[in-house]
């Protein structure tokens, strides 16, 4: 004779009707006033959060400080297919002017982002100096998923207004441009502040060779993928089947190959969604490979953030008013008025210039780095680090998916 209930509460499955009806409250209950997306992502959070307390029987997925590989695994893979899909948006990349605000925010306001929040974390925190780096390059990369409803429209859509070009290829770039000073942290915690012992061999691989590679990897990808799918076999290419399954597979031949080179897979693979629309660019496989590695992405990011939300509670154990000080500084202070600094003497008009400087949401970046860095070194600091980054993925998603629509009114065309 069976013992066990007729209705016994498995975890298993109470943990897939509940992130089933997180998602579908998630997505559903802003279109009561908005039909815009990033509201969505805080909602995935708190009724994660909620039902993690509320929720008998609710499983808790693994605490991201005891076992960060999994975290690290799912992350990765969503950055992966998000930058490849923020690549592939944008339908032209000419002239080459329209590069200038980009390159500002990758080359000055980025790092200006780093060493502030590397400042604020030694003396507010009073994390390590290997710490400190760390947590700015966790902090510095923005989310090309999360923040969707201020980038360009998908392929053929033609929304490339300046800022939305800037907010795209800003997202698809940084996430890679961010690892060297993730490498950085790492040693400087195993070696000390001593530069004259690092600096040349961390300068020479980890930033010029792991970028070049990670380029140059990224191209030569795009190129053969492009051939696989457009021109061999001429008469049957496989871009007329619409099945986008070999494009993802192509994606992570890339990404696996050039981290197996030392490379930088994440610049590789946003290379290759930027140089793989540049073949063909009338063809409407380009749409079909952007909605499926779209899909992907975000099916990725609805998991991360109801998980992300169930292990807060756990993570805020260690919160301090520090940290909520330090957030509110990285996220209305520290941010916007690097962008702002960055972006002077660029044509962006004032308005313009702030949304460029306001909108970078943080979220899977930040907990593929931390995962990454966890992963791979012990940190003193590695309580205060997830309190942190969990509470600014948190805020940032409220600030921003709650005020975007506003934002971007402000600089619609005419």
């Amino acid at each position: 004779m069976h013992d066990d209930p007729f209705f016994g509460l498995n975890p298993y499955h109470v943990a897939l009707a509940v992130i089933g009806i997180v998602v579908i409250l998630a997505r559903w209950l802003p279109r009561m006033v908005s039909d815009r997306e990033p509201a969505s992502a805080p909602l995935m959070i708190l009724f994660g959060a909620g039902a993690a307390m509320l929720v008998p029987g609710m499983p808790l997925p693994p605490d991201p400080r005891e076992s960060p590989l999994i975290w690290e695994l799912v992350s990765e893979l969503a950055v992966i297919m998000a930058l490849f899909g923020a690549g592939m948006r944008l339908d032209s990349l000419r002239p080459l002017a329209k590069w200038g605000p980009t390159a500002r925010m990758l080359g000055v306001a980025m790092p200006l982002t780093i060493l502030s929040v590397m400042l604020l974390g030694i003396g507010l925190e009073g994390l390590t100096v290997g710490g400190a780096i760390l947590l700015g390059a966790v902090l510095a990369p923005t989310d090309p998923v999360l923040a969707a409803d201020v980038q360009v429209g998908p392929p053929q859509e033609g929304e490339e207004h300046p800022v939305r070009f800037t907010l795209t290829t800003e997202a698809a770039l940084n996430d890679g441009l961010a690892f060297p000073f993730v490498y950085l942290g790492l040693i400087v915690a195993a070696e000390g502040l001593n530069p004259s012992a690092w600096a040349a061999d961390w300068l020479l691989r980890d930033v010029l060779y792991r970028i070049v590679v990670g380029a140059a990897m990224g191209w030569v990808g795009a190129k053969g993928l492009a051939l696989v799918l457009f021109h061999v076999p001429r008469r049957f290419i496989l871009a007329e089947t619409g099945t986008g399954v070999i494009a993802l597979a192509g994606v992570l031949l890339c990404y696996g190959s050039t981290e197996l080179v030392e490379g930088y897979g994440f610049i590789a693979v946003a290379v290759m969604g930027l140089t793989l629309r540049r073949v063909e660019e009338g063809h409407e496989y380009h749409r079909r490979l952007h909605d499926f590695s779209e899909s992907i992405e975000h099916a990725l990011t609805a998991i991360l953030l109801v998980g992300l939300g169930t292990v807060l509670p756990m993570l805020f154990a260690d919160l301090t008013w520090a940290h909520v000080g330090l957030t509110l500084l990285f996220l209305v202070v520290i941010r916007p008025l690097a962008g702002w600094v960055s972006l002077i003497g660029t044509p962006l008009d004032t308005s313009s210039r702030a949304v460029v400087s306001i909108y970078g949401v943080r979220g899977i970046g930040s907990i593929y780095y931390l995962c990454y860095a966890a992963s791979h070194l012990e940190f003193v600091n590695e309580a205060q680090l997830w309190s942190l980054v969990g509470l600014v993925i948190l805020l940032s998603t409220i600030l921003h998916g709650f005020s975007v629509g506003w934002a971007m009114d402000r600089i619609r065309e005419e």
